[in-house]
């Protein structure tokens, strides 16, 4: 599985690989943009892309950090138990350590293993990192991801659930975004702008934050020396930089690369999805949707289908009612607790008389219904209606399905008709 995130958030991608208990990593790779602030006879260059790597086992987080091997992180995380020197004077075996795909995790381990760090110490640690990390990713809108089957990191010192986790942490985003555009980013290294205004009944005179206000420390070392939140920390700061006692240097901003854009919306075709038990049906549906410029895939099996939507993320999806084994009410419901399809127009497909359906549906979050059977005129003019008119001379899209069929041999999508390319 892989693509831009563009076409599906880190959130979606998470809730992919949890929905069907993958092992495996996901590479994440954003593009920075950077305007240089000149320093005296020097400007500051602009940093390269950065890349994620988070681990997972059966669905569940293993671990998650950057890929440039670097040990600053754990380095601010020992420091909170006072172990500053623990990475110099720990006897670690460099051969075991390059058993594993990330340096941090194989030191963290051999610290554990050596009695360094107790195992809650190290289940602490590991938590903070993992929260940070997606802190980063489920704040990105542009990137490249790639997720990779495999045998998952070992040994493992704990899984972090991921539904759970993704709520916690976008909501901690959300609150974050209160502090904009005083503070943008937890990599900002704040300094003192003023002393002359902090007066000695000031409570930042006694603030522990205060000894971090060197240009050094970004908010989110400060973070993991205090074992707390970047948005506890923000919040901390907040009134003194809206009072300039504390300023914040420019954020680094990660957006698409204008090739990928225009390369992204040149081969951009919209994308419908039919969710029905029906050949007939779905026969139907491809033809006259292929035949005029739109990319259509049609799934048998409703369960396959919750699955495959989230890496299919369809601009429309028509779904059946009556289906074995999942309603379609019941697939809608599931689909609309996603972030992923909170805004995606979903049409059911209802029988000639189905007015309770279409009242049910309603309640489930359907956005519209077509009444079976219908007419080719009938369902270009609702699919028109929602995603636009469709391009019969595009380029031959890739089939995703097929992708996402090859990656995982176990699916079973029923029944599948020509796709008539």
């Amino acid at each position: 599985m892989q693509g831009r995130l563009v076409e599906i958030d880190i959130r979606s991608i998470l809730q992919l690989i949890e929905l069907g208990q993958r092992t495996g990593e996901l590479y994440v790779e954003a593009y920075p943009t950077w305007t240089p602030i000149a320093m005296g006879d020097r400007a500051e260059e602009a940093p390269s892309p950065q890349s994620w790597l988070v681990f997972l086992f059966n669905g569940q987080i293993v671990y998650a950090g950057t890929t440039d091997g670097r040990l600053n992180r754990l380095r601010d995380h020992l420091h909170r138990y006072g172990l500053d020197d623990a990475l110099a004077k720990a006897n670690v075996d460099l051969s075991a350590i390059s058993t594993f795909n990330s340096p941090e995790y194989g030191y963290l381990w051999a610290l554990l293993e050596t009695h360094v760090l107790t195992p809650e110490q190290g289940r602490t640690i590991l938590n903070g990192m993992v929260h940070e990390t997606l802190f980063d990713l489920l704040s990105l809108h542009h990137g490249s991801f790639v997720f990779k089957l495999g045998s998952g990191l070992s040994p493992r010192l704990k899984t972090f659930e991921i539904g759970p986790l993704v709520t916690s942490i976008t909501q901690q985003i959300q609150e974050w975004k209160q502090f904009h555009p005083h503070i943008q980013s937890p990599h900002q290294c704040p300094t003192l702008a003023d002393t002359k205004r902090i007066d000695e009944s000031d409570s930042l005179q006694g603030n522990r934050l205060l000894q971090w206000m060197d240009g050094k420390t970004s908010v989110q070392q400060m973070a993991r020396y205090l074992n707390r939140s970047v948005v506890a920390v923000a919040k901390g700061l907040y009134p003194y930089v809206r009072r300039g006692v504390i300023q914040f240097p420019q954020a680094i901003v990660f957006e698409p690369l204008a090739s990928d854009l225009e390369e992204w919306d040149a081969a951009r075709v919209p994308r419908v999805v039919c969710v029905d038990d029906g050949l007939t049906i779905r026969q139907t549906v491809e033809q006259i949707l292929d035949e005029h410029g739109y990319e259509a895939t049609s799934i048998g099996n409703p369960l396959r289908a919750l699955s495959l939507l989230f890496q299919l993320k369809p601009d429309l999806i028509l779904c059946d009612i009556a289906m074995p084994e999942l309603e379609g009410y019941e697939l809608c419901a599931m689909l609309r607790q996603s972030t992923a399809f909170r805004q995606t127009p979903i049409v059911m497909l209802t029988g000639k008389d189905g007015f309770i359906d279409r009242v049910k549906a309603r309640m489930a979050g359907a956005t519209d219904y077509l009444t079976k059977p219908f007419g080719a005129q009938e369902l270009l003019t609702l699919v028109e209606k929602y995603v636009g008119l469709g391009n019969p001379q595009r380029p031959e899209p890739d089939s995703l399905l097929a992708a996402a069929i090859k990656d995982d041999p176990e699916l079973d999508v029923g029944p599948m008709p020509p796709l008539g390319r």
